[in-house]
Parts: C-alpha cells; sequence; structure tokens
C-alpha cells in the first residue's frame, strides 16, 4: 500500500489490510490532525485499506470500510468524520451541516454580526480562512475576502491564486492588498531589517491593514479564521506566562471602540480537524502547506502541548477554552482602560505618537517618523534603532486594546 504524506510531501510503502488507525499507529501520527483520503474519500480510522490502495495522510494542524464502518450519528449512513469529543462521527452531508449549525450557534451566542451588516473576511488562502467565507456566503452574509499579499516567494503567490480562484468560482468579491506595493516592504525584508521577529512583523502588519483596510472599505466587522485549536494554543501560552491583560481580552468578539472595526471569531467552536474536513468535502482548494518562515514559532509548540492532551482526552482543548469563556473570562475583566491617540504618521488609533506599524516600517525602510501632515521620506523625527526597539516592545498591539470583550 502506499501512503502520500504532505507537508512535507513524501511517499512510503506500508502493509494494508488492516484499519486506518494501525496504519496512523506505525507512522507515529495523531489521528486528531490529519484527514485520510482516498482518491476523494475520506477515511475514518475504523475504516479498512488494502494492499492496492493509494492513501493521502494530509495535516490539518497548522504550524498538523469494513463490516464495523463507523456510523453517522444523525442519519446512520456511512460515516466519513469522525469527531472524538463528540463521541460522534457524521457522513458528509451532516457533517457539512454540523459545520453551519457551528458557526450559526458561535454568531448567535455573541451577538457578532446582524444579515444588514457588511462583512470583510481575512482569508490567507489557507483552510480556515477560505471555509469561513464560505460558510458566510452559504448562510446568506455580505461577505468580502480580504488577501493581504505579505511576499513570500512562491507561497504567497500559490495562496493569492487560491483565494482570486475561491472569489472567481463563487463571483465574490476580494480585496487585495499588497504590503510591498502599498507600505513598502514585505515580510523577508522585515525579518531581516527590523527589530522584531518575522512572526511578530507578520501578526502586526495583518492586524494593522485588516482594520485600515475595514475602516477605508466602509464594513463593519473583521471576521477571521480562528479555529478552536488557536484559541486554545494562544490562551494555554497567555496562562502559562501570565499575561492576564492578554487574558482577558481574548475573546470571540472585540467590539468596535475608538478607529478599531469589530473583529470577530466565528469558528471558535470548530477544531482544525473540522475546518479542514469541511474544506475537503466542499471542494474548496487551499493551501496544504506551512508557511516555510515558521519554524520555531512558539503557538506551534503549544498547539502541539494541547495536542498531546487532546489525544488522550478527547474534548480537552474544547473544556479548556469554552470553559474559560463560560466561567474565567468574567473573572479577568479589564478594571482600567486604555487611552487611545491617533497616530502622528497615519491616523490610525494607538497609545503613543506613532503606531507600532509605522514605527515598524519606518525602521524597516530607514525612514523618519514624521508630524501630522508630512510626507513620507520628508525630514522629521529619526526612528533611532533602539529608540524605536523600546518603544515597539512597549507598544500595546491593536488587538490588545480593543477594550473589555462582550460577554
Amino acid at each position: 500500500m502506499k501512503v502520500r504524506l504532505r507537508n512535507p510531501d513524501r511517499e512510503v510503502e506500508l502493509a494494508g489490510g488492516r484499519k486506518i488507525h494501525d496504519v496512523l499507529g506505525e507512522l507515529g501520527i495523531n489521528p486528531d490532525t490529519v484527514l485520510v483520503i482516498r482518491e476523494r474519500e475520506l477515511l475514518t480510522r475504523e475504516d479498512r485499506v488494502g494492499e492496492a490502495d493509494v492513501i493521502e495522510i494530509r495535516p490539518v494542524i497548522s504550524g498538523g470500510s469494513g463490516g464495523n464502518r463507523m456510523k453517522c450519528r444523525r442519519c446512520k449512513a456511512p460515516a466519513v468524520v469522525e469527531i472524538r469529543r463528540h463521541n460522534a462521527a457524521f457522513c458528509a452531508d451532516c457533517f457539512l451541516r454540523h459545520v453551519r449549525e457551528q458557526v450559526k450557534r458561535a454568531i448567535g451566542a455573541h451577538d457578532m454580526f446582524r444579515p444588514t451588516d457588511r462583512i470583510l473576511v481575512a482569508v490567507s488562502g489557507g483552510k480556515d480562512s477560505l471555509a469561513l467565507w464560505d460558510v458566510l456566503l452559504e448562510l446568506g452574509y455580505r461577505a468580502h475576502g480580504l488577501y493581504l499579499g505579505l511576499g513570500i516567494g512562491e507561497y504567497s503567490e500559490r495562496s493569492h491564486e487560491v483565494a482570486r480562484a475561491f472569489a472567481r468560482e463563487r463571483d465574490a468579491h476580494l480585496v487585495e492588498v499588497d504590503l510591498a506595493r502599498d507600505y513598502g516592504f514585505d515580510v523577508p525584508t522585515a525579518g531581516r531589517k527590523g527589530s522584531r521577529s518575522t512572526c511578530a512583523v507578520c501578526g502586526l502588519s495583518k492586524r494593522y491593514v485588516f482594520n485600515r483596510a475595514a475602516r477605508d472599505g466602509g464594513y463593519d466587522v473583521i471576521a477571521t479564521g480562528h479555529n478552536l485549536d488557536d484559541e486554545a494554543a494562544t490562551l494555554l501560552g497567555n496562562t502559562l506566562r501570565w499575561q492576564t491583560d492578554y487574558i482577558a481580552r481574548q475573546s470571540p468578539v472585540l467590539p468596535e471602540e475608538d478607529g478599531f472595526a469589530r473583529k470577530v471569531k466565528p469558528l471558535y467552536r470548530l477544531s482544525e480537524l473540522e475546518t479542514a474536513a469541511f474544506a475537503f468535502l466542499r471542494g474548496i482548494d487551499y493551501v496544504v502547506e506551512e508557511c516555510p518562515l515558521v519554524a520555531g514559532n512558539t503557538q506551534l509548540r503549544y498547539k502541539e502541548a494541547m495536542n498531546q492532551l487532546e489525544s488522550t482526552s478527547p474534548g480537552t482543548k474544547a473544556q479548556f477554552f469554552l470553559g474559560y469563556l463560560d466561567r474565567a473570562a468574567p473573572l479577568f475583566a479589564m478594571q482600567d482602560e486604555v487611552r487611545l491617540v491617533g497616530c502622528e504618521r497615519c491616523g490610525q488609533p494607538t497609545t503613543g505618537r506613532f503606531c507600532a506599524f509605522c514605527r515598524a516600517q519606518a525602521q524597516i525602510l530607514g525612514e523618519r517618523l514624521e508630524g501630522p501632515g508630512a510626507e513620507r521620506g520628508s525630514p522629521g523625527r529619526p526612528s533611532d534603532d533602539r529608540e524605536t526597539a523600546e518603544a515597539l516592545a512597549d507598544e500595546v498591539m491593536p488587538v490588545e486594546i480593543y477594550g473589555t470583550p462582550r460577554r
């Protein structure tokens, strides 16, 4: 039997005539972190594969038919997706319904947006953001996509084309921003010249551009594809470091305030396995490969730790994060208010004279930070490396100053 493993791509020969669970065990792969595909069919852990079969094992964690075949919990048809934390399996149709219902439940529980709102979905070309855009369009929302080109070689080119193809197929509108074209630098350059890590500058740039695009385009809300795995890993990291201010602001909804558009996470009830399976079953072409610059990202280590716990105790991630929202979040509610002012360079809200993005941009490009009305590159206040590094370290990021989360 041939087994094609993805990310990184490789192929191995294994003995067939056994269950997928045994194949994954031999390979040392956690079943909750992958999709197993035979041609265009998803396989569960209990399905059998033969000697002549060719299967693909596709990781879903970003930063992962015999007589006893599982039955769909809802309609009793043969199952294609197993969700162990629910102790349930679903056929394709019932699983797609399950995902949409979870998104609807998330939207309703937190009053994320209304049918009349204009929604800007941040899309990267990956499974989560495209699955979210697909669900919102299917549910009838006025959802446009936003793609930010980061300039990461072939990876960004492939991601851009995937996002464009998705929009073309659904006759949906895609807003396109390019970091190098519109702001003068790309992420690889930022990693070489800036005082922040590549991932830090990437995250800062996304937050800045998403908010600016939403404000400039007249959108009511920004929707991102953060899923249960993302949220649980973030909460774990913040808890291990006892960053109580970050913990207090971790919410499925960050309300609009002082120049910031509302930001929502409608996939927070769904795991990466579920979003990947949804994308596959919907025929969504998405980028399977990881960003080539992601190596060493601490978020991935937290995800790996959560996956280990989930493999032995299904439901750990959901209990951890959803339990935090239900019982612990009010205990961390912010008591103080952050005073915001307009950045002297771009006008976006910040806690100092210049926002973190403009400081980083000036440092990367070797420019000076100017006062009100000055053109980029004109004489002004210099962006000293040490001063900028210290300011960046102290600056409160946009995602961290939306105010007290909605409950």
